[in-house]
């Protein structure tokens, strides 16, 4: 059952939380002494530490530095002989071909004691019943998700292996409560839902719990799904090499850090030098994690590559810092077009006021040393998009984006994470 000290840590004034943060990182730091990451940055750096802004002495990881030579290797994260590991999962492969993610029993328990916040803020209990509409391969996705259900005593509902058609009438059968999955797989199930003539309206869902992509805290993209669905969508954030890391604010508008179990720290990286410093409340930053449980693969100082904006200050109930809009983009991803900095995330925002379920994808390209962008939408219900669309991109960016429609079924899906950004500016 859910671990009752949950609540008084989402309710500790901020010195306290910074008193236990640092008391985890110094568990951390000593156990990871020897890891090959790290056994020269924390030898030059004397331990314990005596506050957490010791905690820049040891420099910035990104993903370059975890990733293995040849595909399959597990890389540098996780050193431990393999006997101590019993969960093997890979990343998505989203930045090059997936990385095997290793964990021992205890960085498990861990991982699933972080999602108790997530079905926390969902509101789940013993008496729902949760469909896992995700294909339970090797990517992470939801398999933390679906143990943390079993951990609540939540009946749990696998849709592996099933048409959409197939998971949406098991659904039904089984009178699923809480539904788990990608936004852009609970726009397909709509879609789905409507050419074959089934009332989501009358399903007993009422709360779907989104991860994988940044638009379970886009306003317009969430109430795409809602309005669909007459759900709640709850959005949590994560990733293969850190853990869950993120939950729902009480009011849907942003994410939570789960503090207690996460160092979060905000810097501003200047763009010709490359220098960083700490980000002000409210400003455009990315996010650098340090995880605190998971001791067979610690991740320090990682560089998410997240754009966010963090608020300490404010008047949510949970006392972690707070996330308005939750990850807002990819700072690998942000194109700057005319001098316009442009997000993929925003551009989804802004398709789906028009357009709230059609297919699209965004196509990101180079001429003469000018990033260019334009977008293809499918004409699913033959309507009109493509002059509104464009007239609203140009309202909110001051950018001509060009839009094509193109025919229905012609852009790829996916139940994961979608692929609609398509970066051909190398080739």
């Amino acid at each position: 059952m859910p671990n009752l000290t949950r609540p008084e840590c989402r309710d500790l004034p901020r010195d306290e939380l910074t008193r236990l943060q640092l008391s985890k990182l110094n568990g951390l730091l000593t156990s990871s002494r020897e890891h090959p990451l790290y056994a020269s940055a924390i030898t030059d750096c004397p331990l314990p530490l005596r506050g957490l802004d010791e905690l820049n002495r040891l420099p910035l990881m990104g993903k370059s530095d975890l990733l293995a030579v040849t595909p399959g290797d597990p890389g540098r994260l996780f050193s431990l002989p393999k006997q101590h590991y019993t969960r093997y999962h890979q990343t998505s492969g989203s930045r090059g071909w997936p990385m095997p993610v290793l964990d021992t029993p205890g960085d498990w328990a861990w991982w699933l004691e972080c999602w108790q916040y997530v079905l926390d803020a969902a509101e789940v209990t013993s008496e729902d019943i949760a469909m896992m509409a995700f294909s339970f391969g090797p990517f992470i996705g939801f398999w933390s998700a679906n143990d943390a259900l079993v951990h609540r005593g939540t009946l749990v509902v696998p849709g592996g292996g099933l048409t959409s058609q197939a998971r949406l009438n098991l659904i039904e059968q089984q009178r699923c409560t809480v539904l788990c999955c990608t936004p852009t797989y609970a726009l397909h199930l709509a879609s789905v839902a409507a050419e074959h003539s089934i009332e989501l309206a009358k399903n007993p869902v009422s709360r779907i719990i989104v991860a994988g992509e940044p638009g379970g805290s886009v306003p317009a993209v969430r109430q795409a799904i809602e309005s669909q669905w007459q759900a709640r969508v709850i959005d949590h954030a994560g990733a293969s090499e850190l853990g869950a890391w993120g939950f729902a604010s009480a009011d849907d508008s942003g994410l939570h850090i789960i503090e207690s179990e996460f160092i979060a720290e905000f810097l501003v990286f200047d763009s010709a030098s490359g220098a960083a410093r700490a980000a002000q409340p409210g400003e455009l930053s990315e996010l650098i994690m340090t995880n605190l449980g998971r001791y067979g693969g610690p991740a320090i100082r990682y560089r998410t590559g997240d754009i966010v904006r963090p608020q300490w200050e404010h008047d949510h109930p949970c006392g972690f810092v707070h996330l308005p809009g939750g990850v807002l983009g990819r700072a690998d991803d942000m194109m700057v077009i005319r001098g316009v900095n442009v997000f993929p995330s925003s551009i989804e925002a802004i398709v789906r006021e028009v357009t709230p379920t059609a297919e699209f994808r965004m196509i990101a390209t180079r001429c003469d040393e000018m990033d260019q962008l334009r977008i293809e939408v499918e004409d699913a219900e033959s309507v009109a998009t493509e002059t509104p669309l464009a007239d609203l991109l140009r309202d909110r960016l001051a950018l001509r984006i060009p839009v094509t429609m193109v025919a229905p079924g012609s852009l790829p899906r996916s139940e994961g994470k979608s692929r609609r950004w398509v970066d051909e500016r190398e080739a």
